[in-house]
């Protein structure tokens, strides 16, 4: 009689032990998705920064144009253009280069002119 509870007892907790690893791979699965799905927002965080960079650059390298009050955002290829220029023409020329950078799909410019 006391071996039968004794196996019954050993079947029990190896069901146990089975259930809970069952349940444990399918957590660090769930998990192991999420993490790959991570991957590719910080690739395209990397891009954005990139094309900002990029945008940057083309606006410093403009005759004519103060880029040391213009903010440059990225996203996906939108470009916003933020801050203050001395005229009306800085703020068209640098919505004209903006458009002109490789991977820049819009031009969102939001440049104002400096109040004296």
């Amino acid at each position: 009689m006391k071996s039968v509870a004794i196996l019954k007892t050993l079947g029990a907790a190896l069901c146990l032990t089975v259930a809970c690893s069952v349940s444990y791979a399918q957590d660090t699965s769930a998990s192991g998705a999420a993490m790959t799905s991570a991957a590719p927002a910080t690739s395209a965080k990397k891009a954005d920064r990139k094309l900002g960079y990029t945008v940057r650059k083309a606006l410093s390298k403009t005759e004519g144009l103060d880029v040391s009050k213009i903010n440059v955002r990225s996203h996906g290829g939108a470009v916003t253009l933020t801050g203050t220029v001395q005229d009306q023409g800085q703020i068209d020329k640098a919505g004209e280069v903006a458009q002109g950078v490789a991977g820049v799909t819009s031009v969102s410019n939001k440049l104002k002119v400096k109040q004296q």
